[in-house]
């Protein structure tokens, strides 16, 4: 049984080691990261916000973060957008997703907006999802790539 054990481990390894490698956070991990996120905001919305914004907490992870925006249409939490309007935000193929990330989000379910969006350090847009979800007075959403 122990040979077997043994045999077994650097096979269950390789196959983690794979898994993390990934170079793209997935859906999965994105709609896991809102959730956590939406319990941070509801836990210390100024914290949350502030570690959403730096990455801290476990809030960035390759190309997921969490990004909020408050009732005036502003971000309040992004890597690099805190304050800019998110009102007139189009994507890349000019379809202004801001307007429909308001209008799908709600507290009791979470949703899904798609739009097309350039991979981190890319020019070339690609297809990008997000899940958004309303807590309190702010709209979250985590935003992954579509492979």
């Amino acid at each position: 049984m122990r040979k077997i054990l043994i045999a077994a481990l650097p096979a269950a390894l390789l196959t983690i080691g794979a898994a993390s490698a990934s170079e793209y956070g997935s859906p999965a991990e994105a709609r896991a990261m809102l959730e956590r996120a939406i319990a941070a905001v509801k836990q210390d919305k100024s914290a949350a916000l502030a570690m959403f914004t730096t990455g801290a907490g476990g809030f960035k992870d390759r190309d997921l973060y969490p990004y909020c925006g408050g009732t005036d249409g502003k971000f309040t939490a992004h890597p690099s957008l805190v304050g800019k309007s998110l009102v007139d935000l189009k994507d890349k193929a000019g379809k202004p997703f801001r307007a429909e990330i308001y209008a799908v989000a709600d507290e009791a379910i979470m949703r899904q907006v798609s739009y097309v969006w350039p991979r981190p350090g890319e020019n070339e847009p690609v297809q990008k999802a997000a899940y958004v979800q309303k807590v309190g007075d702010q709209i979250c959403a985590v935003g992954y790539y579509e492979k």
